[in-house]
């Protein structure tokens, strides 16, 4: 792998990088999975990275139930963990992992409640938007399972959906503070725990008529 400042570890973050990575303010963080169902697809990969840019990838074994320095770092109360989507991504976590994330930022929530102007909240639009980086998503749809062969393409494509993710959040957390939204959406964040033990219980819609 040639991208600068990425590793890729099997089963857990090693002890250094973990001790690396607790000295951070903020994470980003993301998964890839065989697919949208926690019952059903199993979690591949996690992608990880720190403020520093440096990004590690993980990839989890099928029938793999614990990563406990990953858990100790998503866990850890004082550093936010930094999502796109983070509905999908907290609940693939604890359904297979047992991690409770917490505390959660999400961009595409902050970006629903920042970006009125657009209904464009897919993370390339964002980060198009806000770093004007254009990320390539060929390999969005393709076989996570195989990880101990993942291509190229695969690996860039996992580490291009962190490393941005920290200024995205950045410009972010300004727009919804100058428009007086931030409030509502710490109280959405705040409340993304319960909808996912929801999503995990496979309620639809508890709150429709």
């Amino acid at each position: 792998m040639t991208l600068p400042d990425f590793q890729v570890g099997d089963g857990d973050l090693s002890d250094d990088v973990l001790a690396e990575y607790l000295k951070s303010e903020a994470m980003a963080i993301d998964t890839e999975t065989m697919g949208l169902l926690p019952q059903r697809d199993r979690l591949c990969l996690v992608q990880l990275c720190n403020p520093e840019g440096k990004v590690t990838a993980i990839r989890i074994a099928r029938g793999q139930t614990a990563a406990p320095n990953l858990k100790q770092l998503l866990e850890a109360v004082n550093i936010v963990k930094v999502f796109h989507f983070a509905r999908f991504d907290v609940a693939t976590l604890r359904y297979n992992l047992g991690i409770q994330v917490q505390p959660v930022f999400c961009t595409k929530i902050a970006s629903k409640l920042a970006r009125t102007y657009t209904n464009r909240h897919g993370l390339k639009d964002v980060v198009q938007e806000l770093t004007k980086v254009e990320l390539d998503k060929s390999a969005q749809s393709s076989d996570w399972g195989n990880a101990a062969n993942l291509s190229e393409a695969q690996l860039s494509y996992a580490a291009n959906d962190v490393r941005y993710l920290l200024s995205i959040q950045q410009q972010l957390t300004a727009m919804l503070k100058r428009e007086e939204r931030w409030e509502i959406a710490q109280e959405c964040f705040h409340v993304l725990p319960t909808l996912v033990s929801l999503d995990l219980l496979q309620y639809k819609d508890v709150f429709e008529h």
